[in-house]
């Protein structure tokens, strides 16, 4: 269960990721910028959620 849910968040931030490299929008700013810390958060989670993600998988491989 914890290993899908770091999955969706990994591929959420990718998603994020995108549309900062194509049209210069960032979600999560957008949607918490009135809350840096939040903002943060979000990031740091889903940066662990990738870790935790890499590490799954080469465990699983």
């Amino acid at each position: 269960m914890l290993g899908k849910i770091a999955l969706i968040l990994t591929i959420i931030g990718g998603i994020n990721w995108g549309l900062v490299g194509i049209a210069n929008f960032n979600l999560v700013n957008m949607l918490l910028g009135f809350a840096p810390l939040l903002e943060r958060a979000v990031y740091i989670i889903v940066g662990l959620s990738a870790i935790y993600s890499a590490f799954d998988l080469t465990r699983n491989s």
